[in-house]
């Protein structure tokens, strides 16, 4: 909405019966409608806005990963995403969550636990998206690292150049010009016992850089935190 707009979000729970429309299994749901009045969409758009890092946005303006990850994880809890749109008439998601039929559980590991017996690390973290950099540098700040953010694999090749400190590089998978699969191989030539842990949201990874330890998108602190640990001190794991 370049122009400013109404945005309207909604939330119903719906019985869905055996012959719905969006196929999904009988039962009860939680819809969450997210409306707006803005440009939309035309057909070819639609059809592939939930594609992995499809996107119409200039590049370091988006990822394309927003509505593949709500599209994923929607299917993997087994609900469903459905948009709606068209030029000039905005656009409407849907987002249908299947009821907990038990209370959720709490989790064994201990997330405290392994934050305190986790040594202070200096981390190079590398994302070509400042938001999300800034968000993941916050959780590693809050375990207690120390943070040196690059935005882009040259600049994180050029800051190894002139410091030995770094403990452990985390960087971006999807990145223009060098992703994060490639810096990883280039630092291997210069510092071959460096540990790089990726983060993606990219399901074809294990294909296109095998061998590399990845974290999936999303993920929590705990989910960081371990990652960390299993690269650098894999002794201190208790959680």
């Amino acid at each position: 909405m370049p122009n400013g707009g109404t945005l309207t979000i909604f939330l119903q729970s719906t019985l869905v019966g055996p012959h719905s429309d969006e196929q999904l299994v009988p039962g009860m749901y939680q819809r969450m409608s997210i409306t707006d009045t803005g440009v939309g969409m035309d057909a070819d758009t639609l059809l592939r806005a939930v594609e992995p890092f499809f996107s119409t946005k200039e590049t370091g303006r988006g990822t394309g990963l927003g509505l593949s990850m709500v599209h994923g994880l929607a299917a993997q809890l087994g609900g469903c995403f459905h948009l709606e749109s068209a030029p000039g008439k905005g656009t409407q998601a849907d987002l249908w969550l299947p009821v907990a039929s038990a209370p959720a559980t709490s989790p064994r590991s201990n997330p405290v636990a392994l934050r305190i017996e986790m040594s202070p690390l200096s981390v190079l973290l590398v994302d070509d998206e400042e938001l999300v950099r800034e968000g993941t540098a916050a959780m590693l700040r809050e375990l207690g690292h120390e943070v040196t953010e690059a935005h882009g694999g040259a600049e994180a090749l050029a800051r190894m150049a002139r410091s030995d400190c770094f403990d452990i590089v985390i960087t971006d998978y999807k990145m223009p010009r060098m992703d994060g699969a490639e810096l990883a191989l280039r630092l291997r030539e210069t510092r071959p016992a460096m540990p790089v842990l990726l983060i993606t949201g990219y399901t074809g990874l294990t294909e296109d850089a095998p061998g590399l330890p990845a974290l999936p998108k999303p993920f929590r602190q705990h989910d960081l935190a371990r990652a960390i640990a299993q690269l650098v001190d894999p002794p201190s794991l208790t959680g």
